[in-house]
């Protein structure tokens, strides 16, 4: 990477080009002249320059009508480049082996996939004797354990109704929640705190922590969890693991673009750095 603080690599008029299309997010799609000479702190000449040649190459639209910019389609092209040239499990697994490795338990991701849990993804130690019978490819309800609930959880209710409809509740364990009311009210709870704790729902004498993956939209794309035998950890080690789970999937999703509140590092973040 180059050092930015070397004045013979760095090019000041391609950060403030940088500045200004940071400036753009969810909450502010548009900007006058003005306001983004304000939001980037540099003059209303030197920022018409820049926005004129972003425009030219499509990485800006003007509209004259309301003389405002908003971005252009060469970054939802250039987007959709990035977004071809790596798959979800390319992106995940490195931060699968990783989790595996420290918390030395079985490491499973999961995406729904016509109307199923879908696993894509399993790390085990290779030392352990027992293997959990999950495996990459396999299938199952959407609502199956720790993966399938957090997915299920970050769905619109009425896709949450159409999905229970043409896969009811089972029982599963002695543990498992089949009321179709009390599983939309664990399903708020697990929005709520970010994660979710099966503790013996799907398989007996198994416990699983898993929490969600977000991409830059802010939409859920997987689910990242551990699994392990419930008399094998301490209610101290669980709070530990919980930690690490949740701690990966934040870090995938700043991987695959997401940042609280949807919103992208601007120019505060240039700023922050000199």
């Amino acid at each position: 990477m180059t050092d930015r603080n070397n004045p013979g690599f760095f090019n000041r008029s391609l950060e403030r080009a940088l500045q200004i299309l940071c400036t753009f997010n969810i909450e502010m799609q548009t900007f006058t002249l003005d306001q983004l000479s304000k939001a980037v702190g540099l003059p209303k000449p030197t920022v018409f320059r820049l926005c004129s040649t972003l425009t030219t190459y499509n990485f800006l639209r003007y509209d004259s009508g309301t003389k405002q910019y908003s971005l252009g389609m060469r970054l939802f092209e250039l987007g959709g480049v990035v977004l071809s040239s790596f798959s979800l499990r390319k992106v995940t697994s490195p931060y699968a082996e990783q989790l595996q490795v420290r918390v030395g338990k079985t490491t499973l991701l999961g995406i729904l996939r016509d109307e199923e849990l879908v696993y894509i993804d399993k790390k085990e130690d290779p030392r352990k004797d027992i293997r959990f019978a999950s495996h990459i490819g396999h299938r199952r309800p959407p609502y199956f354990g720790m993966l399938g609930h957090v997915l299920m959880a970050h769905l619109p209710e009425s896709e949450v109704d159409r999905l229970l409809n043409k896969r009811p509740l089972i029982p599963l364990t002695r543990k498992t929640i089949t009321n179709v009311k009390e599983f939309k009210k664990r399903l708020k709870e697990i929005r709520e705190q970010g994660y979710y704790i099966d503790e013996e729902e799907a398989i007996e004498g198994i416990t699983g922590i898993a929490a969600p993956i977000m991409d830059f939209t802010g939409s859920v794309v997987a689910a990242i969890g551990v699994g392990f035998i419930s008399s094998s950890v301490s209610r101290k080690e669980i709070g530990t693991i919980r930690n690490e789970v949740t701690k990966t999937a934040r870090n995938i999703s700043d991987e695959l673009g997401h940042y609280e509140n949807n919103r992208p590092a601007g120019p505060a973040a240039f700023r922050k750095e000199r």
